[in-house]
């Protein structure tokens, strides 16, 4: 009946062209209206999967209960001292906090004037008694510099030491490395050199934990999910907020950012990078590809004209039917230029046959029609079932790519069957001027019956081989490894990975309340897996009291001199220069009176300064530039640390404790892995290890490895699926169990060709090429189904046929339509358009030589 229906259709395109081209027209204009006035598309990587399964649920309940982990962007800040990645975060943080346009929160993680204060509390008390050891140690030099922040006060506080080496109080050995490190920073200063100066490292005692150079800023970007980069306004202002600033790489800083935001933007704009060259690439090859095939500009011209106005009602339809494209059912496009193309080549190719046998253009697009009715109906309603199976599973992005793509089969067969023979019969194409099949390949269609066995042995080893080979196929379904390596946001997460403590591959566990949340972070912290749990308990100090006691101690003997009360006059240039040489000259006298090592650092600070004092006051501005600021950066988070107090949970300031504790009371505990979290295996353990103790956990390790789960499932269930259902649709057509497995056995055998291949070539199997698998099912039963159709009609020596010229330039039509991703700058859209190819080529393989050979000689009928 369908058939018959496209036969008829054929025929009125035939006799009525201009009506036929009208009507087209007609739709393609309503179609175009529609797209462009409802054309949506969303970006959001979380609408790819239903937000029904349990571990969405999971992930759902934490971002409901800490908005402020959802759509986050890390600002990384590293300088080359301390004092320089604490200022310049401090000042980001305030002008980005300002900036309400590009933000909806702003966050110091790891800093701030809380962090300030109680920072010292949570090293442990050996590590409390060397810094404040090293602060007691340094009393000398901290008061000189307190109360003259300035060049002057720099030299003074040298003299001040050199009066107590004279005195004999203190050896000139302990201030060797004050004097060292000072001389070098001048020295390479002068030398035109980068210099950097950190009082913080010159007064760190041993057994303190190294100050940190790296700085973290949280930031909750608003975020346009209708542009393909929603992020890229909000980076663009922390760019300019850090240029405003100064912050950069020639002044000691750099600024990076990462996180889900500016990653996500990134591969985005991996795909933009070279779309144009891919696109050229793919247009060109197609083109040629539909020139070799019908040998006609005119017919290349109408095929061309019925696949654009096709994808015009298929993108009108596919919005109709789910809203808005997302990163997947995008993917469209390709599809159903692949496979529409096909059903073009097909009438094109029995329409120049016709016409060789002298068949009018009328007549030989309506023998076409009647001879490739049965097969274009049946090979449109396989993929269209193919697709659809894919409705019922949790895998919505290529749920509604199924949509989408199925109905455009039945688009791509209207308009083949519609305006593909009106437009044929307007622009009357030539004649062909030669035999349309494969006349040079009779010797192979004699060889395939006289060795059919041989094939089909050949093809059955092969099957067993690949079958042995699955266990060995990989499937590598973490994001991460699908991204452009060398882009500044992947660059700057691959450096957080390095450490365990800042790693984004956290898990996350809600608790009742805070104090469940802390016992669950001691029994997680507890397993080999884990390198540390967190809850709000954290930000509480152990040890207080022994703490408190040396902090305090120290803040009394301390606090005349950093905080003084009387601070010296700004001094001015000549003031600065005096200082030098006074310093200068006590060096050299100190230096005189004793040996060793530190009498050589003596003089090398002596000629820092000699050669200061006698140079031109911009020398002396920009020494003062390269240890003042510092110094004040310094001096103020010694006063903050010597302030600290005791910290309960009720203490702790609202923009941390809202971090872990909901407004309902429900708490917080985020998980560390121990080990390499860019490791797979590392990640399985980790995750199985946090699940088997808090099976309600969340994050990024388990959202990968569940999402990994739901999206193989989901291939198996839909294979499945589309395995019966194109069974059954095959079975009511042919009314034959051995010609449905003569259709479907080369589909499932170029299935595992292809994972066999992956194995042999160590391409593992990701969330992008995975892509490939129902494609190939498409291609591969429509392949097969033309095959089988025309051996059921009694063809003999297909090879030769003007079909098997079809199906050959209709595989390398949709070869190039996808092989060109390949080409892509993307790692994941590579990858797909690499096993695109790979599974075309067994899908033509099995189609031009297992499918003859399987089929055999035609079968007599009643």
């Amino acid at each position: 009946m369908i058939a018959r229906l496209l036969q008829r259709l054929v025929a009125f395109g035939v006799r009525a062209p201009f009506a036929v081209l009208g009507l087209c027209l007609a739709l393609v204009a309503g179609a175009m209206v529609y797209a462009a006035g409802h054309f949506a598309m969303t970006t959001d990587t979380a609408a790819l999967i239903s937000p029904t399964i349990g571990w969405r649920q999971q992930e759902k309940a934490v971002e409901q209960a800490f908005p402020q982990l959802k759509d986050v962007l890390l600002v990384v800040v590293d300088g080359k001292t301390p004092e320089l990645s604490e200022a310049a975060t401090a000042k980001l943080t305030t002008a980005l906090a300002a900036d309400a346009k590009h933000f909806r929160s702003i966050q110091r993680p790891d800093g701030g004037p809380w962090f300030d204060r109680e920072g010292l509390m949570f090293g442990s008390v050996a590590e409390v008694r060397a810094s404040t050891k090293a602060l007691i140690d340094a009393q000398p030099l901290l008061g000189p510099l307190a109360s003259d922040p300035s060049l002057r006060g720099v030299a003074g506080a040298f003299s001040t030491m050199l009066t107590g080496v004279e005195r004999g109080d203190i050896p000139l050995s302990r201030i060797a490395r004050p004097m060292r490190t000072m001389a070098d920073a001048l020295n390479a200063a002068a030398a035109g050199k980068p210099a950097y100066f950190s009082w913080q490292d010159l007064f760190a005692g041993t057994g303190q934990t190294a100050p940190p150079r790296r700085r973290l800023i949280l930031a909750q970007p608003r975020l346009d999910y209708g542009a393909l980069q929603p992020g890229e306004d909000a980076v663009g202002a922390i760019v300019a907020a850090a240029a405003k600033l100064g912050l950069d790489p020639a002044h000691g800083v750099t600024v990076r950012t990462t996180g889900e935001v500016p990653l996500a933007d990134e591969e985005f704009a991996t795909l933009e990078e070279n779309i144009g060259w891919v696109g050229a690439v793919m247009a060109l090859a197609m083109l040629v590809t539909l020139w070799f095939a019908v040998r006609s500009a005119k017919i290349v011209a109408a095929i061309l004209l019925t696949i654009v106005a096709g994808l015009v009602v298929t993108t009108a339809l596919g919005l109709l039917a789910v809203g808005a494209l997302n990163l997947i059912s995008v993917a469209f496009i390709p599809l159903f230029v692949g496979l529409g193309v096909d059903f073009g080549i097909q009438i094109a190719v029995r329409f120049n046959a016709e016409r060789l046998e002298g068949a009018t253009t009328g007549p030989a697009l309506e023998r076409a029609a009647s001879a490739l009715g049965a097969p274009l109906a049946l090979a449109a309603g396989a993929v269209f079932l193919g697709f659809g199976a894919f409705l019922p599973t949790d895998y919505v992005g290529i749920a509604e790519l199924g949509i989408i793509a199925g109905l455009g089969m039945l688009v791509a067969l209207a308009a083949s069957v519609t305006l593909l023979p009106a437009l044929l019969m307007l622009l009357k194409p030539g004649a062909p001027r030669r035999e349309v099949g494969f006349a040079e390949a009779a010797p192979l269609d004699r060889w395939l019956h006289t060795h059919r066995k041989t094939v089909l042995w050949a093809f059955a080893l092969s099957m067993a081989g690949s079958i042995a080979l699955l266990p060995f196929v990989q499937f590598d379904f973490n994001p991460l490894h699908l991204r452009a390596r060398d882009g500044p946001a992947m660059r700057a997460l691959v450096d957080l990975m390095r450490d365990p403590l800042r790693t984004p591959n956290t898990i996350n566990v809600l608790a009742p309340n805070a104090q469940a949340a802390k016992a669950l972070a001691a029994k997680l912290s507890a397993l080999p897996e884990v390198a540390e749990a967190v809850s709000v308990d954290g930000y509480v100090p152990q040890e207080q009291d022994a703490k408190l006691a040396l902090i305090q101690d120290a803040s009394l003997l301390l606090d005349a001199t950093i905080n003084p009360f009387d601070l010296a006059a700004a001094p001015g240039d000549a003031d600065n220069a005096a200082a030098l040489r006074k310093t200068a000259s006590d060096l050299r006298a100190a230096a005189a009176a004793h040996a060793g090592t530190a009498a050589a650092d003596a003089n090398r600070l002596a000629t820092a300064f000699e050669r200061l004092a006698a140079g031109t006051p911009k020398l002396r501005t920009a020494a003062t530039t390269l240890l003042v600021p510092p110094l004040g950066t310094m001096l103020d988070q010694i006063r903050s640390a010597l302030q600290a107090e005791a910290v309960t949970r009720e203490t702790l300031p609202p923009e941390i404790a809202g971090n872990w504790v909901a407004k309902d009371g429900r708490a917080l505990v985020q998980v560390f892995p121990k080990g390499d979290s860019n490791d797979n295996a590392v990640l399985r353990r980790f995750t199985a290890a946090v699940r088997s103790v808090a099976p309600t956990a969340s994050g990024l390790p388990v959202a990968t490895q569940e999402a990994a789960k739901t999206v193989a499932w989901a291939f198996v269930e839909a294979g499945i699926l589309a395995l019966a259902l194109v069974s059954v649709l095959l079975f009511v057509v042919l009314r034959d169990v051995r010609e449905v497995a003569f259709t479907l056995a080369p589909v499932v055998l170029s299935g595992f060709l292809t994972l066999g291949s992956c194995v042999l070539i160590g391409q593992p199997i990701n969330f992008a090429n995975i892509i490939a698998f129902p494609l190939l099912f498409g291609v591969g039963v429509a392949f097969h189904i033309y095959f089988v159709m025309a051996w059921r009609g009694g063809a003999t020596d297909l090879l030769q046929s003007s079909l098997a010229r079809a199906v050959l330039f209709s595989a390398l039509a949709t070869g190039s339509a996808f092989g060109s991703l390949w080409l892509s700058h993307h790692p994941g859209t590579a990858s797909m358009g690499k096993i695109l190819m790979i599974s075309l080529a067994w899908t033509l393989v099995c189609a031009l030589i297992f499918e003859p050979a399987l089929l055999g000689p035609p079968r007599k009928r009643a």
